[in-house]
């Protein structure tokens, strides 16, 4: 990877999660981000809990820059429930977490599960009230007739506390389960996406929001589509984008309609066809849209590809990268596992000139735009001495193996790397693996 000021290396920096084999189905990383200055790192499971990392840094000089994610605190966001009208379970998975912008001394943040979106807010306490004329220090009501004097309460250091309250909970909305949550960049509103429809919220209202996305047939019969990610623009607060299992994007806008049914621009590459195929349908669905930081681009990721598309140009993309092309002949394994389902996410860097994914076989992907260069790095016990360079590896996809490379019928489908994220203003990145989340940061040369 090509980075400003020669070549970037990426090196260990931590591993969080448990070392076992046996991997505890509630342990498993479900969601990942950081917050919009990157000093907190949240994390959510299929247990439902939420675990946020604080960044410490310990060496500021810059050849030297390093850093280091602590648990700053853990709570369980969602419990598991039960619909007794459907005969349904809900499940406590956390889906997606999304930071609100910071406004006070306190941190918000939304995390969703299938049916239930939360505001959590996230405060600091370091003191605490003493001195009370009414109660006894242990909290025992005084009986008023023995009060003869007037104290003044004062405020005593106490060890730093971290607490997590629910702040609203925005409940009953979906009838399909939830695939995406995003914060509008007016801070008051989200919006937040089923399969088959699009809310939208206003933060301080919980009773009520507005469909502005219903694409539900009469006949559930002639369903063609779903929707599989959704995201609002990072600037203009009336734009947001979905995609759908077809692989196509529409953009709408809130101010032509309050139901955006009709979109205002539709990103549709028209498909190649030497490549069609069995599959073809499946490979093709989006299972992750994100808006690149100036707004200017879009990134999806299908199956196969990452493609980012240009805001003004609807008919095809302006660069495609290939993750895992050699996978392409076996599809036919990967549907039968099921593996051909799984919902790859992708982000970019702080300044929109890389863009990383994950692959199977705990690699994850990175593409240069403006160098055209790509790398493909592992996440792996082995490789976690602290400041261990990563070696990129090769995937061999037919032919002559060379020594350092890995044939592709070699490749573990269990071992996956679904959720990454990048630091804001950093090279920093956080990559789930299974139950492990992976940090690593760069070493510039």
């Amino acid at each position: 990877m090509a980075g400003p000021g020669g070549d970037m290396q990426w090196c260990f920096s931590q591993v969080k999660g448990a070392i076992d084999d046996d991997v505890a189905e509630a342990d498993i990383i479900s969601t990942v981000e950081f917050n919009h200055t990157g000093e907190l790192l949240a994390t959510g499971d299929k247990g439902g809990r939420v675990v946020i990392f604080q960044q410490e840094i310990e060496n500021k000089n810059p050849p030297q820059f390093q850093s280091e994610y602590n648990v700053y605190s853990t709570f369980q966001s969602h419990e598991p429930e039960f619909d007794y009208l459907k005969s349904l379970e809900i499940e406590e998975k956390i889906n997606k977490i999304r930071w609100l912008p910071q406004k006070n001394a306190a941190q918000f943040l939304l995390s969703t599960n299938d049916k239930t979106i939360k505001l959590w807010k996230i405060s600091e306490r370091d003191k605490r009230p003493e001195g009370y004329n009414l109660k006894e220090d242990d909290g025992r009501y005084k009986d008023p007739n023995t009060i003869t004097s007037l104290r003044v309460p004062v405020l005593i250091p106490m060890d730093l506390m971290v607490e997590a309250s629910p702040r609203r909970v925005f409940a009953n909305a979906h009838t399909y389960h939830i695939n995406s949550i995003s914060v509008n960049s007016d801070n008051e509103t989200y919006l937040s996406a089923d399969d088959l429809r699009i809310n939208l919220w206003h933060l301080e209202i919980t009773d009520r929001s507005f469909n502005i996305v219903d694409i539900k047939p009469a006949n559930m019969e002639e369903l063609t589509e779903v929707i599989t990610a959704a995201e609002f623009h990072p600037h203009q607060c009336n734009t947001f984008v979905y995609s759908s299992s077809k692989g196509t994007i529409r953009l709408c806008d809130m101010r032509a309609s309050a139901l955006c049914d009709k979109h205002s621009k539709l990103f549709e590459e028209p498909e190649d066809p030497s490549n069609r195929s069995f599959f073809s349908e499946i490979i093709s669905s989006i299972s992750d849209v994100k808006f690149s930081h100036n707004g200017r681009y879009m990134m999806t990721r299908d199956y196969l590809s990452i493609k980012i598309w240009d805001l003004n140009m609807e008919n095809r993309p302006v660069e495609t990268y290939q993750v895992h092309e050699y996978l392409r002949s076996k599809l036919c394994s990967l549907y039968e596992n099921d593996c051909i389902f799984d919902k790859f996410e992708c982000c970019w860097n702080g300044n929109d000139s890389v863009v990383m994914t994950g692959s199977y076989n705990n690699f994850f992907r990175m593409f240069d735009r403006g160098h055209r260069r790509d790398v493909t790095l592992e996440a792996s016990r082995e490789n976690s001495k602290p400041m261990q360079i990563l070696k990129p590896r090769k995937v061999c996809a037919g032919g002559k193996r060379k020594k350092d490379e890995i044939s592709v019928d070699s490749l573990d489908f269990n071992k996956k790397i679904l959720h990454t994220a990048w630091h804001p203003q950093d090279n920093i990145i956080a990559v789930a693996t299974t139950n492990n989340l992976y940090i690593f940061q760069d070493k510039v040369n």
